[in-house]
């Protein structure tokens, strides 16, 4: 094939890194996110008896669960950073109350997760320096615990709505494609919703009677779902914002 007749590269429709290097923004940020997962470890000394062994393993699974968690933030605040490279005052401060939240609520989401497996698995309950049997959470105790997660939650992903729509606000400045500032909208929608969800899940925690209020946990099942449909719709309409420009950038 002649060099004339060989086709044009396609255009990259691929979000455009603005940063490769770790900023001190950055550095600091893990440096919190190492400290977070720290506190989630299971045990801080090696157990001494087979038993103690066993104990700490239960714990597996809740770290676990909890590592993810923190995992999926941390990949958020990664890419976010990469993508826009932003080191101005409004990004500093909205990532330092960023990581105040993730310390703050690291031990509920530990205790929410411990208890909630100890109680599947039939260890809920502890026992005091008298012998007495302590249950990890009454049922009346419950909703709070609920609420307390949910607005944590939520104030996660409010955090990454604002800082989102701040390299919105900084288009021009990062020389943001159609694509790109396509994609960064979708991140807003993307993080709105799962704020929406710890909202609702505390609304509806104060909502219900005390007795009942812990069920409002189930509304995090709604996360998967409505992501799904968020990616699918959006995946779509990208598809076809693609199809409109690709062939003009080739053109060009």
């Amino acid at each position: 094939m002649s060099a004339k007749s060989r086709p044009e590269p396609r255009p990259s429709t691929a979000f455009r890194p603005r940063s490769r290097e770790v900023s001190r923004i950055e550095a600091f940020s893990d440096v919190v996110f190492g400290f977070s997962l720290t506190l989630l470890v299971v045990s801080l000394e090696v157990p001494h008896t087979f038993h103690e062994l066993m104990t700490d393993m239960r714990g597996f699974v809740p770290f676990a669960v909890c590592f993810a968690l923190l995992a999926q933030v941390w990949w958020l605040h990664h890419n976010f950073f990469r993508r826009y490279g932003l080191d101005d005052a409004k990004t500093a401060t909205l990532n330092f109350v960023l990581l105040f939240v993730v310390l703050f609520y690291t031990y509920p989401l530990k205790f929410l997760f411990a208890g909630l497996f100890n109680q599947i698995t039939g260890h809920a309950q502890t026992f005091d320096a008298t012998g007495h049997a302590i249950s990890w959470i009454e049922p009346q105790q419950a909703p709070l615990l609920m609420i307390i997660y949910g607005l944590g939650y939520a104030a996660v992903f409010v955090i990454f709505v604002l800082l989102y729509r701040n390299a919105l606000s900084k288009r021009d400045e990062l020389e943001l494609t159609t694509l790109e500032i396509f994609d960064t909208r979708t991140s807003v929608l993307e993080s709105g919703f799962q704020a929406g969800v710890g909202i609702l899940c505390a609304v509806v925690a104060a909502a219900l009677p005390a007795r009942i209020g812990g069920l409002s946990g189930f509304i995090f099942f709604l996360i998967p779902v409505g992501m799904t449909i968020i990616g699918w719709r959006r995946g779509k309409a990208r598809h076809t914002l693609e199809a409109t420009l690709v062939p003009q950038a080739a053109a060009d």
